[in-house]
C-alpha cells in the first residue's frame, strides 16, 4: 500500500504536468483523479481542493529556492559584500528562467496569491532569514555597519522586488536587468559598508562587481 506522504507526491507531480500544459484555470479535480486512476473522492482525502495542491507544489518550489539561496549565503571564501551579490543575482535569475521557460507559473502564481495571501507573505518571510543572516555576518566581519540587519533585509527586498519574476515589471532582457541590479546593488552596499572600507573597494576596480566570483549555476 503507498504511504501518503508518497500518494501526495505523486498528486502533485500529475497536477504540475496539468497545470503546466493545460493551465491552472481549465484543470479540474476529476481530470487530475482521472490521471491518476483514481475517484474525485479518493483524490480529496489528500488535498481539500486544486488550490491546495497548487499552494503545495509552490512550497516544493519555494524549498528548493531557499536551499539554493542558503548555499550562496553560507559559501566558503566569498565576502558578505559578494555573497550578497550573489544572492540578489540568484533571484533575478531563478525568478527569470521560471517565468521565461513555463509563463503559465504566472497563472498559477496569482491564483495562490490570491486565494492564499499567507503563502506570499512566507516566501518573503522565509527569504529575509537568510538575508537577515547575511547580513548579521557581514556586521561581525565589519563589512557592514548596520544598526537593524531585520528592517534592513526588509527594505533590501523592497529595493530589489522588481528583480523578483522580473517578467512581471518590465520587458528588459536578462542581460540589461542584471545591469539594473548591479546599479541598484552598488547603491545599497554604499549605504551599508562603512566610509572607511568604501574608499579600498572602489579603488579595486572601476566595475565594482567585476571581480565577484561566477554567479552559480541554476538548473530548471
Amino acid at each position: 500500500m503507498v504511504c501518503k506522504e508518497t500518494m501526495r507526491s505523486k498528486i502533485i507531480e500529475t497536477a504540475k504536468k496539468r497545470f503546466v500544459h493545460y493551465g491552472y484555470a481549465k484543470t479540474t479535480m476529476a481530470e487530475i483523479a482521472a490521471d491518476l486512476n483514481m475517484s474525485p473522492g479518493n483524490l480529496y482525502r489528500y488535498f481539500p481542493g486544486k488550490i491546495d495542491i497548487a499552494e503545495a507544489l509552490a512550497d516544493e518550489t519555494l524549498e528548493a529556492a531557499f536551499e539554493k539561496l542558503r548555499e550562496v549565503a553560507s559559501r566558503e571564501g566569498l565576502t558578505s559584500r559578494e555573497k550578497l551579490r550573489s544572492f540578489l543575482q540568484l533571484e533575478l535569475t531563478w525568478t527569470y528562467h521560471q517565468l521565461d521557460n513555463d509563463p503559465r507559473i504566472f497563472e498559477i502564481a496569482q491564483f495562490i496569491k490570491k486565494e492564499r495571501p499567507h503563502h506570499v507573505n512566507r516566501q518573503l518571510a522565509g527569504e529575509r532569514k537568510i538575508l537577515s543572516a547575511l547580513l548579521a555576518e557581514g556586521v561581525r566581519s565589519g563589512e557592514f555597519q548596520i544598526a537593524d540587519v531585520e528592517f534592513s533585509a526588509e527594505m533590501i527586498q523592497s529595493a530589489t522586488m522588481k528583480f523578483r519574476y522580473p517578467q512581471l515589471w518590465s520587458v528588459l532582457p536578462l542581460d540589461k536587468l542584471t545591469r539594473e541590479l548591479d546599479g541598484v546593488f552598488s547603491l545599497i552596499v554604499d549605504g551599508l559598508t562603512p566610509r572607511a572600507a568604501q574608499a579600498p573597494a572602489a579603488a579595486k576596480s572601476a566595475d565594482p562587481l567585476t571581480s565577484l566570483p561566477q554567479m552559480v549555476s541554476v538548473t530548471y
